[in-house]
C-alpha cells in the first residue's frame, strides 16, 4: 500500500450531504432543550433519593445523557451499554450487546437512557439484562417517542420521554441516519425519497 493510499481520508458519501439538505427540521434545539428540563424535573422527583446508575445506550443516548446530567442535582452514577439492532442500516436485526456495564447493577435503581423509543425491542432486551443482573427497579428513558405499534416484544413505553414523533425517519440529537447526521443541531425528518435507503 502506498503512502498516499495509506492517509488517503475517508470521503463522507454524497448522499449524505444530499439527505440533509433536503430534511426538514422537526424540533429546534430550543425546543428541545425546553423538553430535556422538563425529563430532568420528572426525574428528579422520582429517582432523587434512590442513588441510581444511568446506563447509557451508545451510541444514540450519549446527547440525551450528556444534556441531562447537569440537570439532575442528586447523587448518582453513571455507566454505558453497547447494544444495538441497526449497525448503520435503517432497518433493525438481531440484537448484539457490544459492551456491558461495569458496574455491578444488583440491588441498584438502573435508568437506562436512550434516543428512542422506535419497536421497542433494544430497549425491553436491555431492561430484561438489567433485571438478569441483579437490578432492583429498571427505568427506560429516550428523548423521543415514536408514535407507531411497537413491536410484540418491545417495550411499550418509556418512563420518561421528551418528544413525541409520527413514523418518519429522523435524525440529529444522537440519532443517526448510515451512521452520520448525530451531530445535527436539532431532529430532522428526511425526505420521502430517502426513508428507505440504507447504506
Amino acid at each position: 500500500m502506498s503512502d498516499t493510499e495509506q492517509h488517503a481520508e475517508i470521503q463522507v458519501p454524497d448522499h449524505i450531504y444530499e439527505v440533509f439538505s433536503k430534511s426538514r427540521c422537526l424540533y429546534t434545539r430550543s425546543y428541545i432543550e425546553d423538553a430535556i428540563d422538563k425529563m430532568a424535573t420528572a426525574m428528579s422527583y422520582k429517582l432523587a433519593t434512590k442513588n441510581p446508575v444511568f446506563v447509557c445506550v451508545l451510541v444514540g443516548g450519549i446527547m440525551t445523557l450528556g444534556n441531562l446530567l447537569p440537570r439532575l442535582n442528586f447523587p448518582l452514577q453513571v455507566d454505558y451499554i453497547h447494544a444495538t439492532r441497526y449497525r448503520g442500516d435503517m432497518i433493525g436485526k438481531d440484537l448484539q450487546i457490544k459492551s456491558e456495564p461495569q458496574m455491578d447493577l444488583k440491588n441498584r435503581t438502573v435508568v437506562i437512557v436512550d434516543d428512542i423509543l422506535d419497536d421497542g425491542i433494544t430497549l425491553h432486551a436491555i431492561k430484561d439484562y438489567c433485571k438478569e443482573k441483579g437490578a432492583r427497579e429498571v427505568y427506560t428513558a429516550v428523548l423521543v417517542d415514536k408514535d407507531h405499534p411497537r413491536h410484540k416484544a418491545g417495550l411499550k413505553n418509556a418512563d420518561f420521554s421528551g418528544l413525541i414523533v409520527d413514523d418518519h425517519f429522523i435524525f440529529g440529537y444522537g440519532m443517526d441516519y448510515s451512521n452520520y447526521l448525530r451531530n445535527a443541531p436539532g431532529i430532522y425528518v428526511v425526505a420521502p425519497e430517502h426513508e428507505t435507503i440504507a447504506d
